[in-house]
Order: structure tokens, then C-alpha cells, then sequence
């Protein structure tokens, strides 16, 4: 089996030039951050995720979590490696400094985080949950629980998790059923069952604090009664030492698809009077608080979609190099060679190679966009930025995921029949990657906020000013004289074209007939990450080809490669998307429902 290698050079590229790491390392707080830094951070990040997260995931993979009587121990290894990973400083690397943290940019950030998650997404996970958890306290708690619960979940010595999910709810959190009933100490008793809790029980950390939705007894119906609570599983004394165990425990841990060595719980609270919990600011507004940390999940999942995509080619490509099969056709040589020379297994990995990078570009790009939305000393660009960051959170989220099936799936395929035997590894990747377009709202639920609050109900200025960048940069590179960077334009222009017919139908049809507008929303979803994407990949052709000459000209040849094949195997999908959103809802929506 390879090992993972971070692609440290394409990380930098994507950062540099799309994401504008000179101009985020200059905002107001990045004072003692620089390229240097950065490079180094990136570098000692890669090789924590290769020498240590790596090796785990095979075996969190085979041996997952074992439960016993509420106790769920971890997977050979994890354990150890999550002390490590925490007493390195890599927990709270993009926490703030106020709670311990590092403070570092979004954009920095990011790309680390994609190293974990390419070496183990089960692993990842846990540190993705704490951080989301303290994004929520830190923006919505009163100083008491700042105080209390983030340093050392910052630090990684306690854990964090979201319990939203219940068994008749699923994604309508309007049904959740919790309750939290005051104690007359201003804490609260929390009683209920939560489903799907990721990392909500397990022996890494030595305490784990749960976020929970519950209603308290005079709430309003529907999402309007929701409060937000914290629910610790040891208490903890005024002293900030660890009291008695709470009210509540893991009932049991689901049997998965994939990601084995994340244990997902099913939390029980308050089987024996209430566990107790602690209103996180206002009642009644828990659903708004609990999206500080959705939206950070959210932009995370789709980075899982860039790192498992990641590691699925550098394993297909691995095998690819070694595996020597079948006569390379129009070879006359008569010498054997491995795969990689079969022009199939070559669009194969192109494929998997050019929506990966594509993949990492918007991810990173959107990262830029929310450093330059909290920390840009410009109102006018903190605002512009805050559209762009709302209006390709769905997008990134969605389309990073999506592409993660193919991907994986081709990961497999290049191996051929190895690739269904477990030992080689490549199914793997693909049974892990299924969760991600159902993680933090499904593909349906993106595609839904991006046709609704995101375009259409602020009658699509956001994605006009977008479309208009992306003309732009098309229009340079027509006029560039060089013919590759010309090819990609007219592809990009095609599919400008064709997400602008998309964007005004569905702004002409979305109170008309809200129906057919959502039939078409998760193409209208595909066809944006296919523009968006098409559009970085021809920005980073652009830089490409002034740099040829360079010392590492060979990187750069490479992009405008995956770039031009992007431009004429993935881009020509828009038109297609285009048409399913225009002219197919008819169809999607015809049969009458005992025809099915």
C-alpha cells in the first residue's frame, strides 16, 4: 500500500495564487505570520500526517470501535496518536489565541486540515467536531463557559460534539423532541436521544462536551424552540478539576459503511432524572447559534471531499506506476509496462487528478474569502467577501463531495479487479467518501440553500458578480496569444454561459413554481462547482504558463495540463446541467406517486 505524501507544492500554489495568502498574511492579526512559516507549518503538518495519522487508517478501518456497556475503546493506535497529535499544538491550530490557540488564518489552516483528513478522515473527524463546538461557545457562551470548557477543548484535552439528530427527525430538526427542564440553579435538565453523534463517545480524551438541541417547556413550536445547551459527560467544579459523571451515555455505536474508526454514537441524556446542562446564550435561538458551527462544519466536510479525492488518486497512481497488465495499445515495442500507459487508466486519473486540484482550489479560495471577510480593514471588502464566502459555502460543501464519489469510484476502477479486494486498499476510500454528501445537510439540502437564499431570493447579485469575474479572467486569457490558455477560455465561456441561462430561469421560476426550481437545484449546485472550478483551474493555467521556465517548470507544465483537460472533459457538463435545470423538471416531477 502507498503512503500518503502531502502535496505541499500544490497546496502552496492554490494558496498563493487563489486564495491570496500575501494579501491574508498582511490583514490585522496575521502580524507574525509569514510565507516562511507557512511553509514550515506545512511541511512538519505533512509529515505528522504521513508518519503518524496515516498508519491508522488502515487500521481504524479494520478493527473500528469497540462498545461495552456504554464504554467505547478506540482502534489500536488512535489513542496514542491523539495524545501526540494535541501535545504537538495541532488541536487548537486555528483556534484563537484568547482560548490557546494559534490564531492562524483560515487559509493556513485549511490546507493542514486537508492533510488530516487525506491520511484518516475517522481521525480528522474528532478534531473537526471540537473546533466546530468552540467556534459555538466562543461566538454565542457567556464568559462562565468560555472560561470553563475552551481552553482545554482548544488544547485537545477534551473533546467536542453537535447532537442535533434524532431517531424521528433526521435532517428536520423542527421535529427534535429534547427537552431541558430548569433546575433552579440556572442549569438546566437535559433528557432525550440523539442518532449519528460522531466521536460522542470514546477513550482519546479524558472528558467530551456535547452541544445538544432540546426545547425547554414554554418553547414555541417548530425551529423557532430550539435552545442550544451544554452538556458535559463529567461535571466540571469550580475549580476547573473534573467532577462527577453526567447524566447521560453512548447507548450504543452504529455498524457503518465506512469510516469505522470514527465511533458514531447514539447518546442517551437523562435516563436517570436529567443530565445537566447549561443554556448557551438566548433561549429559543439554538438552531442560529448551532449554524456557527454548521457553517465551519460544512466548509470542512467539502475539504473531505478534497483529501479523501486526494488520497484515492495518489493510491490509484501508485498502483498504476507498479502493475504491469494487458498490451498497451499502438505500442510496437513489445516491452512490458505498467497501466499507466493504457490510455484509459490515463483519463482515469486525469479525471481524478484535475477535479482534486479543482476541488482544493475552491476550497481554499472560499478560505481566502472568510479571512478577508473577518479580518480585511475595508468594510466595502469584508462585505464583498462575506457574499462570495455565503454564496460558495453550499458549493463547496456540495460539489467537493459529489466529485469525491467519482473519484474514489475511479480510484477502484484503476485497479481493476484488486481494486474490490479490501487488502489493497482503494474500496476503502470509497466506502469512506459515501458519508460526506449526507454529513452537515445532504447534497439536497446545499443545493436547496444555494438556489433559494444564497441566489435567488436576493435576485442573484451574487452569482452575477461572480459570473463577472469569471468573465474577466476569461477575456485574459483570449487575449494572451498563447493557444492552450485560449482552448481553456472558450470552454470556461461556454460554461459562463451556460450557468447564466441556468441562473436566470431559476430566478424567473423559483417563486413561480418553487417545484420545478428545486427539481433542478443539485444540478444548478454541479453546474456552479463545475464553472467555479473551471475558472481557478484556468487562473492557475494562467500562472503556469508565465512560469515555464522556472526551475520546476515540470510543476507548472503539469497544471496547464490538468487545467486543459478540465476545460474540455469536465467543463462541457455544465451545458448538460444547464438543460436538466431549464427544460427537466417536468420530467423529474412526472409521475404521480402509485406510478412509482
Amino acid at each position: 500500500m502507498s503512503t500518503y505524501v502531502a502535496p505541499v507544492k500544490d497546496m502552496l500554489f492554490a494558496m498563493n495564487e487563489l486564495a491570496g495568502l500575501q494579501e491574508i498574511v498582511g490583514l490585522p492579526g496575521n502580524e507574525d505570520v509569514s510565507s516562511d512559516l507557512v511553509e514550515a507549518i506545512l511541511d512538519e503538518a505533512g509529515k505528522f500526517a504521513s508518519e503518524v495519522v496515516d498508519p491508522l487508517n488502515k487500521v481504524g478501518d479494520k478493527q473500528g470501535n469497540k462498545w461495552n456497556n456504554g464504554v467505547v475503546t478506540t482502534a489500536d493506535g488512535f489513542k496514542e496518536a491523539y495524545a501526540t497529535f494535541c501535545e504537538t499544538g495541532w488541536n487548537g491550530m486555528p483556534a484563537s489565541t484568547e482560548f490557546g490557540g494559534q490564531g492562524l488564518p483560515v487559509t493556513v489552516s485549511t490546507a493542514v486540515l486537508e492533510m488530516w483528513k487525506s491520511a484518516s478522515i475517522s481521525f480528522s473527524l474528532c478534531q473537526m467536531l471540537t473546533l466546530g463546538a468552540v467556534e459555538a461557545i466562543a461566538h454565542h457562551g457567556s464568559d462562565e463557559l468560555k472560561a470553563t470548557f475552551l481552553p482545554n477543548m482548544v488544547s485537545g484535552k477534551w473533546t467536542g460534539t453537535m447532537n442535533l439528530t434524532e431517531p424521528q427527525a433526521g435532517s428536520d430538526l423542527a421535529a427534535i423532541r429534547s427537552k431541558a427542564e430548569p433546575r433552579g440553579d440556572g442549569s438546566y435538565a437535559i433528557s432525550g436521544t440523539k442518532i449519528f453523534i460522531t466521536w460522542g463517545e470514546h477513550d482519546m480524551a479524558e472528558n467530551i462536551i456535547h452541544l445538544v438541541l432540546a426545547r425547554l417547556p414554554d418553547a414555541p413550536p417548530g425551529v423557532k424552540g430550539i435552545s442550544l445547551f451544554i452538556a458535559p459527560k463529567f461535571l466540571v467544579n469550580a475549580d476547573g478539576s473534573l467532577g462527577e459523571r453526567n447524566d447521560l451515555i453512548c447507548a450504543s455505536i452504529e455498524h457503518k459503511m465506512g469510516i469505522h474508526g470514527s465511533a458514531t454514537a447514539v447518546m442517551s441524556f437523562g435516563d436517570n432524572g436529567g443530565a445537566i446542562g447549561y443554556l448557551v446564550g438566548e433561549p429559543n435561538r439554538g438552531l442560529e447559534y448551532m449554524f456557527t458551527m454548521m457553517n465551519h462544519a460544512r466548509l470542512n466536510v467539502g475539504l473531505e471531499g478534497v483529501g479523501v479525492s486526494e488520497r484515492s488518486y495518489q493510491h490509484a497512481l501508485a498502483y498504476a506506476r507498479e502493475r504491469i497488465q494487458g498490451k498497451i495499445i499502438g505500442d510496437k515495442s513489445g516491452e512490458k509496462k505498467p497501466i499507466l500507459h493504457h490510455p484509459d487508466v490515463r483519463r482515469m486519473l486525469m479525471d481524478m487528478k484535475s477535479r482534486t486540484e479543482a476541488g482544493r482550489a475552491i476550497a481554499y479560495y472560499v478560505a481566502g474569502c472568510m479571512d478577508r471577510a473577518h479580518s480585511h480593514p475595508d468594510a466595502d471588502v469584508r462585505a464583498a467577501n462575506q457574499r462570495r464566502l455565503e454564496l460558495l459555502t453550499p458549493v463547496v460543501k456540495g460539489w467537493c463531495t459529489e466529485n469525491a464519489q467519482g473519484i474514489t469510484w475511479n480510484g477502484v476502477q484503476v485497479h481493476g479487479g484488486m481494486g474490490f479486494i479490501e487488502e489493497t486498499g482503494a474500496a476503502q476510500y470509497m466506502r469512506d467518501a459515501r458519508i460526506i454528501t449526507i454529513y452537515e445537510g445532504t447534497t439536497a439540502i446545499q443545493a436547496n440553500d444555494l438556489i433559494g437564499r444564497k441566489t435567488a431570493k436576493e435576485g442573484g447579485k451574487s452569482m452575477q458578480q461572480l459570473l463577472a469575474d469569471i468573465a474577466e479572467t476569461g477575456s485574459a486569457l483570449r487575449a494572451s496569444g498563447n493557444a492552450q490558455l485560449k482552448a481553456i477560455a472558450e470552454a470556461l465561456g461556454d460554461g459562463i454561459a451556460a450557468l447564466d441561462e441556468a441562473t436566470n430561469w431559476l430566478i424567473a421560476n423559483y417563486d413561480a413554481n418553487p417545484q420545478a426550481a428545486a427539481a433542478g437545484s443539485v444540478p444548478f449546485l454541479k453546474l456552479t462547482g463545475i464553472v467555479v472550478g473551471g475558472w481557478l483551474m484556468a487562473r492557475s493555467a494562467a500562472v503556469a504558463a508565465e512560469r515555464l521556465d522556472a526551475a520546476d517548470g515540470d510543476f507548472y507544465k503539469a497544471k496547464i495540463a490538468t487545467a486543459s483537460y478540465f476545460a474540455q472533459h469536465v467543463i462541457p457538463e455544465a451545458n448538460s446541467y444547464r438543460d436538466a435545470i431549464v427544460g427537466g423538471a417536468e420530467s423529474v416531477l412526472a409521475l404521480e406517486e402509485a406510478l412509482f
